[in-house]
């Protein structure tokens, strides 16, 4: 016997009617018992989902004619209609044997019996009886604070609760919770899930140490020599690198630059792009001499479009893990870790969230990237929503500088893990020819804060930062 709670709208009688049609379809006998749904609103939820309750037998209690209305004025009517109906349940159960029972719901049973301790007498010879004839039954109730309905915990073998959570702006997220299952091991904490045609999708909380292997850690090159030269030959294979820089600076360029590299060696890539469309990105790269339909025509390369707003965090760490998993993908783009942050109701548990994810990464040898957004552009202190650098394997800063009344961009290696980095701050340019970095920026002083200050001899500065 298990217990399943939740708020009404939290999904309790779509996740139970899946229970029941999953027996159906493994020949099992099934029995949905209605205290408060009538056959017209199951048959509207069934016709949603697109199911057939072929096969599922329905008992609607309310409605029985069995059950006549007995008027005395010995003994309350409601004891009388609490014996009768809890009679009519079990000889319809005795009648059919089935083996898996759904009981909707036991907030009925409870106003019917009137008292704690008769409610929770009855629920347990339930279970006496229905241990006699080996089935499995899943109670529905919607928990009420003070309510004696926490009585059941011990009675029954599990008890699990679901949530819907109604965030401030965008579409509701629901989620799941094992709070007790007697005998078994279980993936404890929330589960995100969905209600999708067809019924519940269910999304497992990601743990990270349940999928490591052996990786060798061999450079994966971005296809432009002085950019891997920045990370000591190119970021390694079960790491993570972390672009970090101002809008427009040139990160989701150069992370787009070994999601193609990859593709170009036939290596499978998967692009998640939070912030732009997905058309807005296959211009922009076909701009810079990356394009990448061939690639998406080949499926060496794939590119998902994601809306933070109807998107839980759950849904979107189950299709990166089915991009790796089923697809085959070796290197990941996320597009930016601001969107990530933005599909996440509570922040204070996104960095646990982006942990797992790239740990789970790592295990399966795939090289990671991350940009992440800093507010404001030139000059001033430049702030990130969220610090994980600490989290990351390698991080590129990029920044802007202003010389020669231009405004440039500017790419330096800060942290690599791996292995030596180069500690200098070079050019990146952007053209129709892609991304290139060019020179160290030795005759300039400062620029990181964006407005750098020229010390090299005059004759310099041109070739330094190239002439137009």
């Amino acid at each position: 016997m298990y217990l399943l709670q939740g708020d009404p709208g939290a999904g309790k009688t779509t996740l139970a009617l899946q229970f029941l049609l999953e027996g159906v379809r493994a020949g099992e006998r099934a029995l949905y018992i209605s205290l408060s749904e009538t056959r017209e609103e199951l048959d509207s939820i069934a016709a949603s989902h697109g199911w057939s309750f072929e096969g599922l037998s329905i008992l609607e209690v309310s409605s029985d004619p069995s059950i006549e209305e007995v008027e005395t004025t010995v003994f309350p009517p409601s004891e009388i209609e609490f014996g009768e109906r809890m009679r009519g349940i079990l000889a319809e159960v005795d009648r059919l044997r089935p083996s898996r029972i759904v009981l909707d719901s036991c907030s009925e049973v409870r106003l019917l019996a009137q008292g704690a301790l008769r409610y929770r007498r009855q629920i347990l010879a339930m279970k006496r009886r229905l241990a006699e004839w080996n089935c499995t039954i899943l109670l529905i109730d919607d928990p009420a604070p003070g309510a004696p309905d926490t009585l059941l915990h011990s009675l029954v073998h599990g008890v699990v609760t679901v949530e819907q959570l109604a965030p401030e702006y965008g579409a509701e997220r629901r989620r799941l919770r094992v709070a007790k299952i007697r005998g078994l091991r279980y993936r404890g904490g929330y589960h995100d899930f969905v209600i999708r045609t067809g019924g519940v999708a269910l999304f497992p909380r990601l743990v990270a140490a349940e999928h490591q292997r052996e990786q060798t850690g061999e450079p994966v090159p971005s296809g432009v020599s002085s950019l891997d030269a920045l990370l000591g030959g190119g970021p390694r294979r079960g790491t993570s690198l972390v672009l970090v820089g101002p809008s427009g600076s040139g990160k989701s360029s150069v992370a787009v630059q070994f999601a193609v590299a990859a593709a170009e060696r036939g290596e499978r890539a998967a692009i998640y792009a939070f912030d732009e469309g997905a058309a807005i990105l296959r211009a922009r790269s076909a701009g810079l001499g990356m394009p990448l339909e061939p690639h998406l025509a080949r499926g060496t390369l794939r590119v998902q479009q994601v809306d933070p707003a109807e998107l839980s965090p759950g849904e979107f760490i189950q299709l990166v893990r089915r991009g790796v998993e089923e697809d085959g993908a070796r290197v990941v783009v996320i597009d930016s870790l601001n969107g990530f942050l933005a599909a996440m109701p509570q922040e204070q548990f996104v960095i646990l969230r982006l942990h797992e994810l790239l740990s789970f990464l790592a295990h399966r040898g795939v090289l990671s990237l991350v940009t992440v957004t800093q507010h404001g552009l030139v000059g001033g202190e430049l702030t990130v929503p969220l610090d994980v650098s600490y989290l990351a394997d390698a991080v590129l800063l990029f920044r802007y500088f202003e010389a020669g009344g231009q405004v440039r961009k500017a790419i330096s290696a800060v942290k690599n893990r791996p292995g030596p980095h180069e500690g200098t701050i070079r050019e990146l340019r952007l053209g129709e020819d892609g991304v290139s970095v060019g020179p160290v920026l030795s005759a300039f002083r400062g620029v990181l804060t964006g407005v750098p200050e020229y010390v090299g001899a005059r004759s310099d500065a041109g070739g330094l930062l190239g002439r137009e």
